[in-house]
């Protein structure tokens, strides 16, 4: 009796084990597709042609913090993580940047990815100024651009490209103030694969374990 007992409860925590593999595993072998900005998922095989057409982040034209041109080119078969915020930002942004800090340090020797950073008060982020916020933060610029440019790409691009805002369904004018603290993951083909909250540890733990796993599907 005893015996039988014992055998039930070894298989019912084999089999719990077993399943909980499969779903702790899911998050990270496989990681869905996103297309607006409502987030929902799209599991698509990363051979599937509808990719072709699918939504993929645009071109665009920024000046790092070394005054160095920073295209989609520079993103070109790598995966990167975006985030924006304002140097002078007395709030969020700080914490915001020491967590992209630690992505940075995560994966300081690893050319496949990089991190990019999009001031929302460019007018007055200069690229002397973000000089001088990054090395303030010990940013390595090889890894990690903080940019500026102008205002309408920069807002273009956080709202239609990277949908980083919450306010879903409401249209805003250009010159309505841009403020999130989404991160937000892109593959090597410019789609977005996560989307983070960077003022949590645990979410930024997850971003990494996302990196890794699109590395090793690539």
């Amino acid at each position: 009796m005893k015996t039988n007992f014992l055998l039930i409860l070894f298989i019912a925590v084999f089999c719990s084990c077993k399943n909980n593999s499969k779903t702790n595993g899911s998050r990270v072998d496989a990681l869905p597709y996103y297309s607006e900005a409502t987030f929902t998922p799209h599991w698509i095989d990363p051979t599937d042609k509808i990719l072709d057409t699918f939504h993929r982040i645009s071109s665009f034209n920024l000046i790092n913090q070394e005054g160095e041109t920073v295209t989609e080119k520079t993103f070109e078969n790598k995966i990167y993580v975006v985030d924006f915020f304002f140097t002078i930002c007395p709030g969020i942004c700080p914490k915001m940047m020491d967590n992209m800090g630690i992505l940075q340090d995560s994966f300081i020797n690893d050319d496949e990815v990089l991190l990019l950073s999009h001031s929302v008060t460019p007018e007055r982020d200069s690229v002397s100024v973000l000089k001088e916020y990054a090395d303030e933060r010990g940013i390595d610029s090889k890894k990690w651009h903080i940019t500026t440019g102008t205002q309408e790409e920069i807002y273009t691009l956080g709202r239609k490209d990277y949908f980083v805002e919450e306010d879903l369904g409401i249209e805003k004018d250009i010159d309505e103030f841009l403020h999130t603290e989404n991160f937000v993951l892109i593959d090597h083909n410019r789609h977005i694969r996560g989307i983070y909250n960077g003022l949590n540890k645990a979410s930024v733990r997850q971003l990494i374990l996302d990196v890794k796993a699109l590395k090793k599907k690539s």
